[in-house]
């Protein structure tokens, strides 16, 4: 392992908790996003990460949920159907949320390595520089 390796494996792990984030914040947005019967409802985005050789995490892609998504009864809507269903997604909220608090605690967790091994650095140059 490197002198830089952990920097280099923290700002990969930064990028793809960031992109988990805003797949998640974009699945959240729309998550109450309604169609008429005859389109296809929101697909939710899902991250696929894959370990890199030698250290780190990259996005893979993306997958998307399944268009069908789920048929709701709400006659007064105006994208109502003649017998008063919408699609709306198949998308379980508490989910999202729960994905969401992994990829923020995945996230701050990239974040902290960053910063102790920016300091590790630091002082290893201060040390060498005596």
């Amino acid at each position: 392992m490197g002198a830089f390796d952990a920097l280099e494996i923290a700002g990969s792990s930064l990028g793809m908790h960031q992109t988990w984030l805003d797949a998640l914040a974009y699945n959240i947005a729309n998550a109450n996003t309604v169609v008429s019967t005859d389109q296809d409802a929101f697909q939710a985005q899902m991250v696929l990460a894959q370990a890199e050789p030698g250290g780190g995490v990259d996005v893979a892609g993306i997958a998307l949920s399944d268009a069908e998504g789920v048929m709701q009864y709400s006659p007064d809507h105006p994208l109502a159907d003649e017998e008063g269903y919408v699609r709306a997604p198949a998308m379980d909220m508490s989910s999202q949320m729960t994905q969401l608090i992994m990829a923020q605690r995945g996230y701050q967790a990239s974040v902290q390595v960053t910063k102790y091994a920016q300091d590790t650095y630091s002082s290893a140059l201060q040390i060498g520089g005596q």
